[in-house]
């Protein structure tokens, strides 16, 4: 995984894997939900992710890991790097893996109390933001009350990730805000199966999504 030196962050929404310009428009059945790695997952790079789906339709989807934290990156530096000088010391925050594509780009997921021209609502509680203008009302604890700040993201071209699916290397249960935001991130992969009821034990690559 990069450090921040070898970093050159960038802000915006990745237009290859949407199907409407400007802007990254959500819909599809998945949008809006937890996207759950199988026991099984045979890709390391998403081995016990839980990944925020932003948007899945018939262009393809794109999702944010949101129980992976980047070490050595601080939102301090990240902001440093951006060229942002907030007026007060800026908080403590972490900076997540969203995922293996453009690692050199942030997005914040956040909670629909904060919104601007740039925001995308993935639906009526969850936006997606990928401005300048978030990181800096972050900085300045004007931002969002609960919000996720990732670099790179999670793509799939068209059918992909139904392949993957049907493959049974994925779950997919709906999310809310307490386990998209709130608790240990070691934890949340074990929480997000438990909203299926199922013991993550019991969990084999033969098992069905729900």
């Amino acid at each position: 995984m990069k450090r921040l030196s070898a970093l050159h962050v960038v802000m915006g929404c990745p237009m290859d894997v949407f199907d409407e310009t400007p802007g990254c428009p959500a819909g599809g059945y998945l949008t809006g939900q937890l996207l759950i790695a199988m026991p099984n997952m045979r890709d390391p790079r998403f081995e016990k992710t839980v990944i925020y789906m932003c948007v899945h339709n018939a262009e393809g989807a794109m999702g944010l890991v949101v129980n992976r934290q980047i070490d050595g990156i601080s939102f301090p530096e990240l902001l440093d790097q951006l060229n942002i000088e907030p007026e007060a010391a800026a908080p403590s925050l972490p900076v997540h893996f969203g995922g293996p594509v453009e690692t050199g780009r942030g997005f914040v997921l956040h909670s629909a109390d904060y919104g601007q021209n740039g925001t995308i609502m993935v639906d009526p509680l969850i936006g997606l933001t990928a401005t300048i203008d978030i990181l800096k009302d972050m900085a300045e604890q004007r931002g969002p009350r609960q919000s996720i700040l990732a670099l790179g993201y999670s793509g799939w071209g068209p059918g992909q990730l139904d392949g993957e699916i049907q493959q049974n290397a994925w779950l997919h249960v709906p999310s809310d805000d307490t386990l998209l935001f709130e608790g240990d991130l070691d934890t949340k992969w074990e929480r997000a199966i438990g909203k299926i009821g199922f013991d993550p034990a019991l969990l084999s690559g033969d098992a069905g999504h729900a």
